[in-house]
């Protein structure tokens, strides 16, 4: 079974590229899900992150993670996300290789994550799928989606490598800028993995 990368900068449109995989079928991991779940629920995880960054990181009334506490203090101190990443990332790659191995009968899988180039954990795949837009573009997606204004889009484009230094890492470029359709694009790299995964 072929184990494959799926990443993006944030606005980039890696979900929506996700999705269309799994109408093809294709078992999709959100290492970003996993990695929200683990931080609200693991009681190791929770007391660390309220040692290191004090108890406004947790809601107590709605016993769950604070996560925009959280977001305002690891997108403002680098050394704080680092210390977060180190902490989190090698439970979800735990979690991933777990649902691997469930997925044995499928000939491809795809493990979708923001930031698989700059952990170093694109390695450990067979192939890299990356989804690129403009920056111009990704800033209006997310203004549009809401919740984060221009400044703080930028703090966290800022956290993420560029285009141009994940380009030659990436075996298969998708282009989400709205000049080429995703679709086939999509069901062309499908097409490639399937065939890959026979050979």
């Amino acid at each position: 079974m072929i184990k494959a990368g799926l990443t993006g900068g944030i606005g980039a449109g890696k979900s929506t590229v996700a999705d269309l995989f799994r109408h093809l079928n294709v078992p999709v991991f959100e290492a970003d899900t996993t990695a929200r779940k683990i931080m609200s629920e693991d009681p190791e995880v929770r007391y660390s992150l309220i040692r290191w960054f004090g108890n406004s990181v947790w809601d107590k009334q709605q016993n769950m993670l604070n996560r925009n506490q959280l977001a305002a203090i690891i997108f403002t101190q680098p050394e704080a996300l680092q210390r977060v990443n180190n902490l989190v990332h090698p439970l979800v790659r735990e979690a991933f290789n777990e649902w691997a191995i469930r997925q044995q009968n499928k000939p491809y899988v795809l493990h979708e994550a923001a930031i698989l180039f700059e952990t170093g954990f694109y390695r450990q795949f067979d192939y890299m799928l990356l989804v690129t837009a403009s920056t111009e573009i990704r800033i209006k997606r997310l203004l549009q989606r809401g919740g984060l204004d221009e400044a703080e889009i930028r703090l966290r484009m800022q956290q993420q490598w560029s285009d141009e230094q994940k380009r030659p890492l990436a075996d298969y470029i998708i282009h989400n800028d709205g000049e080429e359709f995703l679709i086939p694009q999509v069901i062309r790299i499908h097409q490639q993995l399937l065939k890959k995964s026979n050979g």
